[in-house]
């Protein structure tokens, strides 16, 4: 869904002056691939084990979806085959790849893990964390790759936010007199990005997600980051709660396509 279309059907309206483009530039650049190749209308993404996110081909900037051939996806798959070893995994972002998505499903690929962005202004956000209940830090502590490890955010993706762009930060939240939670927060061009949030099963439905998302958006704030977004899975209807209550509105959308078994 584009920006314009979030403003048409009500919603959208959280990431301002900032387009999808940029937002989907800011994804890329805070959670970025080791290796990023184009090759024709494709960008060949190598994650080395990052997930989904950072693995997916995509459209490069600039090609029409309407012009992609059944040869040019043909030669995507021999290519994601040649240069990861990784099974054909597509990315579609927006209604404008509406006739590459209905191509993809004609030769078998199924959607994969739909995907909404939510976005607000920073400062509608931003609260400044009480005394010692979340920190921000770079590097992250031995105690925060505990606490993601054992949400199944391992070392492959612990390489994800160390190569993305600064400013970026760590988030460890604490209640009585532990580590409850983490995050990753990193800013690009005026935006902010929230990733890896996680908070320890014991402590869930206590207000530690709403903080490390408020807490993130004032350490943006003090970045200079005007915008601040996230992207959740589509079925998480717990967190898109959350981020609804505190304000946050749908800007942009996109799923994976897989090749089905």
């Amino acid at each position: 869904m584009s920006i314009a279309e979030g403003q048409a059907s009500g919603t959208g309206q959280g990431a301002g002056a900032h387009s999808a483009a940029h937002i989907f530039a800011a994804l890329d650049a805070t959670w970025p691939a080791a290796r990023v190749t184009q090759q024709g209308p494709w960008l060949l993404r190598d994650g080395q084990g990052g997930g989904q996110r950072v693995s997916a081909t995509l459209l490069a900037p600039g090609m029409d979806a309407a012009a992609i051939s059944a040869d040019d996806v043909t030669q995507a798959e021999g290519a994601q085959a040649a240069a990861t070893g990784q099974p054909p995994l597509f990315a579609l972002r927006g209604v404008d790849h509406a006739p590459l998505d209905a191509l993809l499903a004609a030769r078998g690929y199924v959607i994969n893990d739909p995907t909404v962005i939510y976005a607000a202004p920073t400062a509608a956000l931003a609260i400044e964390p009480g005394p010692v209940s979340l920190f921000p830090l770079w590097p992250p502590l031995a105690i925060m790759r505990d606490l993601w490890a054992a949400a199944g955010t391992g070392p492959a993706r612990l390489a994800v936010m160390e190569r993305a762009c600064a400013p970026k930060a760590g988030l460890i939240a604490r209640q009585s007199d532990r580590a409850v939670g983490v995050g990753f927060v990193a800013c690009h061009d005026g935006i902010a990005m929230l990733h890896a949030v996680e908070v320890s099963p014991a402590f869930r439905r206590q207000g530690i997600g709403a903080r490390i998302v408020t807490g993130a958006a004032w350490w943006a704030q003090a970045e200079g980051a005007t915008t601040f977004a996230l992207a959740v899975t589509a079925g998480n209807a717990g967190a898109r709660a959350l981020y609804a209550r505190l304000g946050m509105t749908q800007v942009a959308s996109y799923h994976y396509r897989l090749k089905s078994a």
